[in-house]
């Protein structure tokens, strides 16, 4: 254990570095490279967590229809349910990633910043070197840890101007959700009509992250929120600090001012309002793998060609981009409140003309676009969520807090994954998808919509 001289040592030495980072100021020049980054970031982040959906048709026939796994042939659906449902295993990886982003709030944003993108990297890598089921689980569990970081949006909220923040964030959002027309670029390019070639398009997302992990390193900086905070914590006398401390711990209040996924837990439930809100936000996320998940494997089954499969893609992130560059703007005029609530009526709109689309063989380029919209709707209504929930807390627990929601809406994954894994057994996936998303949207979007106040302009240097 370290004396308190040590620790007094290392944080000078912190304080010292952070006030030489607070010196430079946030010129034009530095905000346009972050903005770079972010939005490089952003699109690596997107692409990771499309690209495994976007061929799941072709993992699951060589996997379990074409190939014995565990010396057993499978149907597809058989062989999609057994994947979902070892699927939710990789998600226990998922309550250690509100510990690994709580550190954000001892560490700074910075280095999570750098391991989040090499780590995405890392497991597409893997992905694509993959030579069976196993290596491929390994792989999708490193990208399943990985790409729900978000400090990338941490980075948006912290260094955007308080009246323009929403619209800064959803531009940087759309840009990166373009970026996801890659995925289909690329399955064009290197796929064609040969389903058996999936593979090979991870291995340009795992090099681009390799270098944008690099550029971030040599050149982004910690946000201008999380260092201005931290110095002024750190200027305070040592001993000052560690009496505080000690009287909290003496009086058994509530540690908000304390970084930690546990007290992140209980700031959100010491509070109404936050409450209110993360008990909507794990309705809305038990629709996350129906919305999220099956979207090619129900145009596979519905007949659609890998070519058509592909054509549908190409609208999903051009549809998904322009909504998400509107809400900006709709939710800095009408607020977050507006926004979550429109977004999830055209969320429950958009699915239901998509499956109406495979179903009655409509155009695949008309299907790609319903799929984009109710993809896009969906996430743009979690992402304000997320924002809201971010505008609500201190800045010195904030990490810990949107570490802590990551942990608390598991919940509502775990049950939609058990109601969806068995639902494609008993039913068509879109029906499956259709009877799982729609009612949870519905009620989470009702009690969000009645008992969530409005963070709109919220200043998060003075979130008490």
């Amino acid at each position: 254990m370290k004396s308190a001289a040590e620790i007094q040592k290392k944080e000078a030495r912190q304080l010292s570095s952070l006030k030489k980072i607070q010196s430079k100021g946030n010129s034009g020049k530095y905000f346009f490279v972050s903005l770079v980054l972010i939005a490089v970031v952003n699109i690596i982040d997107e692409v990771t967590s499309n690209l495994t959906v976007t061929v799941q048709s072709s993992f699951i026939t060589e996997f379990f229809v074409n190939n014995p796994f565990m010396g057993k042939y499978y149907t597809y659906e058989d062989g999609l349910a057994f994947h979902s449902g070892i699927g939710v295993f990789t998600y226990v990886l998922g309550l250690f990633t509100p510990f690994y982003k709580a550190l954000a709030d001892k560490w700074g944003r910075k280095p999570l910043f750098v391991l989040s993108t090499l780590g995405m990297a890392a497991g597409l890598l893997v992905i694509h070197l993959s030579s069976s089921y196993i290596m491929f689980l390994v792989g999708f569990a490193i990208i399943s840890f990985f790409m729900g970081h978000d400090i990338q949006i941490i980075y948006i909220l912290e260094e955007a101007p308080d009246k323009h923040r929403a619209k800064i964030y959803s531009f940087l959002k759309s840009f990166g959700i373009l970026g996801v027309i890659l995925i289909p670029a690329l399955r064009d390019s290197l796929m064609g009509d040969d389903a058996t070639k999936w593979r090979d398009i991870f291995l340009v997302p795992a090099l681009v992250g390799v270098v944008a992990s690099l550029f971030v390193l040599l050149f982004a900086r910690d946000t201008k929120v999380f260092v201005n905070d931290r110095i002024t914590f750190l200027s305070r006398p040592y001993e000052e600090r560690q009496e505080e401390k000690a009287l909290k711990k003496q009086q058994k209040q509530a540690q908000r001012n304390q970084s930690g996924v546990f007290n992140g837990v209980k700031y959100i439930f010491s509070n109404k309002d936050t409450k209110m809100l993360i008990i909507a936000h794990i309705i809305f996320d038990a629709a996350m793998p129906a919305i999220a998940l099956y979207f090619e494997s129900a145009m596979h089954r519905a007949g659609m060609s890998t070519s058509d499969i592909t054509k549908a893609l190409f609208m999903v992130p051009v549809v998904y981009a322009t909504i998400t560059f509107m809400s900006g703007f709709i939710a800095d005029k009408a607020g977050r409140k507006t926004t979550v609530t429109l977004f999830s009526a055209t969320c429950v709109t958009g699915y239901i003309l998509f499956v109406a689309g495979i179903i009655c063989g409509w155009n695949p380029y008309l299907v790609g676009a319903f799929a984009g919209l109710y993809q896009g709707s969906y996430w743009i209504g979690r992402d304000y969520m997320n924002v809201m929930m971010t505008e609500k807390v201190p800045t010195d627990i904030r990490a810990s807090v949107v570490g802590a929601e990551g942990l608390l809406v598991i919940i509502g994954l775990v049950v939609g994954y058990g109601s969806i894994v068995l639902g494609i057994t008993l039913l068509p996936i879109w029906w499956a998808c259709l009877a799982v998303s729609v009612p949870t949207v519905v009620v989470a979007a009702v009690i969000f919509a009645l008992r969530v106040k409005e963070t709109k302009g919220a200043n998060l240097d003075e979130i008490k």
